[in-house]
């Protein structure tokens, strides 16, 4: 193995850049945070004296992937099993326990540094990278996915890829933004990790020392979800996406809105995903009808509002904006909605439509109190959230 990853040291080499790109998948599937800058350092690390041992290399990458306890204890056994090939079924149960999972793969180094092939790697659906043909028929597949429009998904198994891949994208940016508050140029503490990954370019030395701070009070997110009739062929996927939100930013909340207001947080933290539709089912009475958004947002603002808004809330609306109400009531509930958060997203899945216009009496009235109008009609639209949310 050591001959392998130290193939190249200018760089890493085709086959080795192929491996690492790999393992980085690997680790995403696994709900690591695993970006561009972590993947450069990887790079490095490989073709350093690090790699010359498995175990080295082992707390060298560690370092730069695992961020809490419980993901350096994950990150061994997927490590083992990605490039060692030891206890592969421990860490397939492992990355399903953290991602969604799939099947393994592992990398050996064969006469002359070559690649061993093995079974496909650990990956979300849609996501595989599996060598050849099914590498290109993952990726393909996941394009598709991420592009196609929620209301055109057909048949039961492609819904089932469009859930796991609306869950998994909420756990990401949750990671990513979580990690981006974490680094100060400043502070009391020395951030260990960062400055171990920063001083990998110039052989070791920490010449950078990079700090930990108090961070500022957590972005909050409160969403706001239009289940009425017009809405059906897209709140499967939201309901999805907001069940993993709701697991993993513990600083959110949720509600349903048709012809009135419920509050289904409780319902979206059970962790199995079923189980928390089965409850949303109960506490939804009424979802498929008409659409009040006027007199819900009203009851949000009088009943809720003042216990779930703060200085650092993002407010999600999630609707078409067909309101059988009065467009006055909604403009005022959104007069006050907008005084009391910091921000209001109103996401609209019929907006990445060919030759939409925003006509709906509802849109018409709530868009002066809107911050940021965007589509939500595919998981691209959903991704691009993050790095407006990173600026909040």
């Amino acid at each position: 193995m050591s001959a392998a990853l130290a193939e190249n040291r200018n760089g890493p080499g085709p086959a080795m850049r192929r491996r690492l790109s790999g393992f980085v998948r690997t680790l995403r599937d696994a709900s690591f945070a695993a970006g561009q800058a972590e993947t450069g350092d990887a790079a490095r690390v490989i073709t350093s004296p690090l790699a010359d041992r498995p175990e080295r290399l082992r707390e060298a990458l560690k370092a730069l992937f695992a961020t809490s306890r419980a993901e350096a204890e994950r990150f061994d056994e997927i490590f083992d099993a990605f490039w060692l090939g030891r206890g592969a079924k421990r860490a397939a149960r492992l990355q399903t326990s953290g991602g969604t999972a799939g099947a393994d793969r592992r990398f050996g180094a064969g006469p002359g540094g070559g690649e061993t092939r093995s079974p496909e790697p650990l990956s979300a659906p849609g996501d595989g990278e599996a060598q050849g043909r099914g590498r290109e028929r993952g990726a393909s597949t996941y394009d598709a996915l991420s592009k196609k429009d929620f209301a055109k998904l057909t048949g039961d198994s492609e819904r089932a890829e469009a859930h796991a891949l609306a869950e998994r994208l909420a756990r990401v940016m949750r990671a990513r933004l979580t990690r981006r508050e974490r680094a100060r140029a400043k502070g009391r503490r020395v951030d260990l990790r960062t400055t171990i990954r920063r001083s990998v370019a110039r052989g070791g030395e920490p010449i950078d020392l990079k700090f930990r701070q108090r961070k500022a009070k957590p972005l909050r997110l409160v969403a706001l979800l239009d289940a009425s009739g017009s809405m059906e062929l897209y709140v499967s996927v939201f309901t999805r996406f907001l069940h993993a939100v709701s697991q993993t930013f513990r600083e959110s909340e949720a509600y349903l809105f048709h012809t009135r207001l419920a509050h289904v947080s409780s319902a979206l933290r059970e962790r199995h995903p079923q189980r928390a539709l089965d409850r949303l089912s109960l506490m939804a009475a009424g979802v498929g009808g008409g659409t009040k958004i006027g007199d819900c947002l009203t009851e949000f603002n009088r009943v809720h509002a003042k216990r779930v808004l703060r200085s650092r809330t993002c407010v999600l609306i999630f609707s078409d904006g067909y309101d059988t109400g009065e467009p006055e009531r909604l403009a005022a509930a959104m007069r006050e909605l907008r005084r009391r958060c910091r921000r209001i997203v109103w996401l609209d899945p019929l907006t990445g439509r060919d030759g939409f216009q925003p006509i709906a009496r509802g849109l018409i009235a709530a868009m002066p109190f809107v911050d940021l109008f965007a589509p939500a009609h595919d998981l691209n639209s959903l991704a691009a959230l993050e790095p407006y949310l990173a600026r909040l």
